[in-house]
């Protein structure tokens, strides 16, 4: 349980093949990870700040991560969209948070689809290094604060990490904050497609070290590995 009661949501260990399989000692996935049907999805409006934001509705997920850590490339995968959110070669790029629409439905066993959920995504600002004038990185922080203290709809913050990197100093200061703030955190780490398979499951111990949590979920959108998985933690906490 995380702070004020609420549950802190996983971010573990990969058990999945594509990041190096089941080791000794380990605890195996507790279920098959969700097959998600992504029925539609599209852009709904910028935001900075609460004056901007859509009026409250669906279960809302918030993305974050430092700059240029592959956290729009994450968004399009989830949203199985090549575009859906702008994917820049610059980091520091978003600098106001944009919020998305999103209406998906479980696949079902037998190839139809279940109920269908309507979700918001939320992609927050870029932390740590950022391309912009000083004045313009000062606003992020209370823009964020604000969103995090006050948007009543949001369910979970994903914290976006670099898995290959590991987790930075920005990213320990991001997770412990949302804590501190009683938010559900998830934690996916990207890039791993960079690794070998073997260096997969070593890496994602190593930042749920780093980041004092129990689950990381290991993702790589160029492979399309942890998608599934990372639907499955949003979908439990919109239930």
């Amino acid at each position: 349980m995380g702070p004020g009661g609420r549950r802190q949501g996983g971010s573990g260990r990969c058990v999945s093949p594509e990041c190096g399989g089941v080791r000794a000692g380990v605890r195996a996935a507790p279920a098959r990870p969700v097959a998600v049907i992504v029925l539609s999805a599209e852009f709904v409006k910028s935001a900075a700040d609460a004056r901007g934001w859509p009026p409250a509705g669906p279960p809302e997920f918030a993305f974050c991560g430092r700059s240029n850590v592959g956290k729009s490339s994450a968004l399009n995968a989830l949203a199985a969209r090549k575009s859906l959110a702008r994917v820049s070669r610059t980091p520091g790029r978003t600098r106001l948070i944009n919020f998305f629409d999103l209406r998906v439905a479980e696949k079902t066993r037998s190839g139809g689809r279940g109920a269908e959920q309507h979700v918001v995504f939320a992609d927050l600002p870029g932390y740590g290094f950022a391309s912009g004038p000083r004045e313009e990185r000062e606003t992020w922080r209370p823009m964020i604060e604000e969103y995090l203290t006050r948007r009543g709809p949001l369910r979970t913050l994903v914290v976006i990490v670099d898995g290959e990197l590991g987790a930075q100093a920005s990213d320990i200061e991001m997770v412990r904050w949302a804590e501190t703030l009683g938010r559900s955190v998830v934690v996916a780490a990207t890039k791993l497609d960079r690794l070998s398979r073997n260096r997969r499951g070593q890496q994602l111990d190593r930042v749920a070290g780093e980041l004092a949590v129990p689950k990381v979920i290991g993702f790589s959108a160029r492979e399309h590995f942890g998608v599934e998985e990372l639907w499955k933690e949003l979908l439990q906490e919109s239930s």
